[in-house]
């Protein structure tokens, strides 16, 4: 066991989000830092044009966090880019508009003291929430249920599969991040390029644990109809996943969207209506429902993928 903890960096990319940006960074700076160390705080602007590479510069220029710019190529290039300034020994990454409670870093680091001097690497999950207010019936569901997050389904939180590597709030050992070359940089979008990682990683030894007193707050409204567009989003990123994986393909569904026919805009439809009324009329729809409505838009955006490869 580690006698004390080890040192971290937080690193964020970010883009067109600037007020939510200098919420998190203001969270980041109250966080408790153990042993008196200095917490290494890195922004990487992902091409934004709303201001926040101007106030990035004014905030590194006072040594407030280091801040580093590209085109916009996506967070998969933004968080390597990130992680290979680092200096910490964990890597704690985080969203730009995923704001942690108090002891967020405290719990992230205990897990990584505790695991000590140890044969296998680690990374450690924490919990994302909405904030109370925004919460509805749909929310919940994708947030436990795994459209987006999955905590209600967790069998064992000190051992945790490939695809709950959340990068919204994870901590991982730098070493490793760096010995297997971190994100890949073909997605197109912030979909999949995490949990390929996880993947990789997982074969190659990675302990990936949850803890749930690592809490972020993300402040983002979800409707279902823009959900919808994530997950077609997603499905597209899926088949990038299923041809470097081709092992994948029942996990990814990929038959499951080589199947689809004609008329399936019908049942999204439905479903879409269906949805809206339990977003008035709590419980009325059944969880069934909700899945089979973003897993709609999910194979979909798989399908037509699948068509262009």
């Amino acid at each position: 066991m580690r006698d004390r903890y080890p040192s971290a960096s937080v690193v964020i990319p970010t883009h067109n989000r600037l007020r939510d940006l200098q919420r998190v960074v203001a969270a980041v700076e109250g966080q408790f830092v153990p042993g008196g160390r200095r917490l290494e705080l890195i922004i990487v602007d992902d091409g934004s044009s709303d201001g926040t590479g101007d106030w990035l510069r004014r905030e590194s220029g006072s040594g407030r966090l280091r801040a580093l710019s590209q085109s916009n190529a996506g967070p998969a290039v933004a968080r390597n880019r990130g992680a290979a300034a680092a200096t910490g020994e964990v890597l704690l990454f985080l969203g730009d508009d995923t704001v942690p409670e108090p002891g967020w870093l405290l719990a992230h680091l205990e897990e990584h003291r505790l695991q000590g001097v140890r044969r296998h690497p680690l990374a450690v999950v924490g919990y994302t929430g909405f904030p109370t207010d925004h919460e509805t019936p749909f929310l919940r569901f994708i947030n436990e249920f795994g459209p987006q997050f999955g905590y209600l389904l967790i069998e064992d939180p000190r051992r945790l599969p490939f695809n709950f590597f959340y990068t919204s709030n994870v901590s991982i050992d730098r070493a490793e991040m760096v010995r297997l070359g971190g994100f890949r940089e073909d997605f197109p979008a912030a979909a999949w390029e995490d949990i390929e990682f996880a993947y990789r990683a997982t074969r190659d030894g990675l302990s990936i644990r949850y803890q749930p007193q690592a809490r972020v707050i993300h402040h983002h409204r979800i409707h279902p109809r823009t959900f919808c567009r994530r997950q077609r989003t997603s499905g597209r990123s899926a088949a990038i996943f299923a041809r470097l994986h081709p092992e994948l393909a029942n996990f990814l569904g990929v038959d499951r969207a080589r199947a689809l026919r004609p008329g399936q805009h019908l049942l999204r439809g439905l479903l879409a209506l269906a949805v809206g009324l339990g977003e008035r009329v709590p419980g009325v729809v059944p969880p069934q429902a909700l899945q089979r409505f973003v897993d709609a838009s999910y194979l979909q955006g798989l399908a037509g993928a699948l068509q262009e490869m």
